[in-house]
């Protein structure tokens, strides 16, 4: 087997299919990064972003045997994580978030500059359903057509979340202005 780093994904995904753990090591390495980016944008919580990433990939390699590579291992993969965030986003307790007002409260914004910071917070209390489809879409670049076969939705519905996400964090950002 090629050392780890230069497999190609074919290498990869045969080396993960015959348990083969320097492959499955690398596979992980590849991935694990974008991946918990992906979970902790979904669930809104470090923790529980680590646990996805841990049960997503464990997933992954029960049934990479199953992957037709008719997308890349990546989307495929990401596929997995994201299924698997929501449905851990859909047992857990609801929590409180903050209310835009009192997170300004806590924190100095700056002046008259939109900050990253204000607007990952303003992203991560999206309702569940529209954080998903913002994600997805605006920041992962995924079509609605990948997303409403991702979170099993139609269409229709991906494009209206993501339309009433703009439109609730075009209101946080008018508020955040003020």
């Amino acid at each position: 087997m090629p050392y780890a780093t230069s497999m190609t994904e074919a290498e990869l995904i045969e080396g993960c299919i015959a348990n083969d753990r320097i492959a499955q090591q690398a596979l992980y390495e590849k991935y694990s990064r974008a991946m918990y980016t992906s979970a902790y944008r979904i669930t809104s919580d470090f923790e529980l972003a680590e646990d996805v990433l841990q049960e997503a990939f464990v997933k992954v390699f029960r049934y990479i045997k199953d992957f037709r590579r008719e997308s890349t291992l990546g989307a495929w993969i990401k596929t997995i994580v994201v299924r698997t965030a929501l449905s851990h986003v859909k047992k857990a307790p609801p929590t409180e978030t903050l209310t835009t007002s009192h997170a300004q409260e806590l924190v100095d914004w700056g002046r008259n500059q939109l900050d990253a910071e204000y607007l990952e917070k303003a992203i991560q209390e999206l309702p569940e359903g529209y954080r998903a489809v913002f994600v997805l879409i605006e920041v992962e670049g995924f079509s609605h057509k990948e997303v409403s076969e991702m979170l099993g939705i139609s269409v229709g519905t991906s494009k209206s979340q993501l339309f009433h996400a703009k439109k609730r964090l075009r209101e946080a950002i008018t508020r955040y202005e003020r």
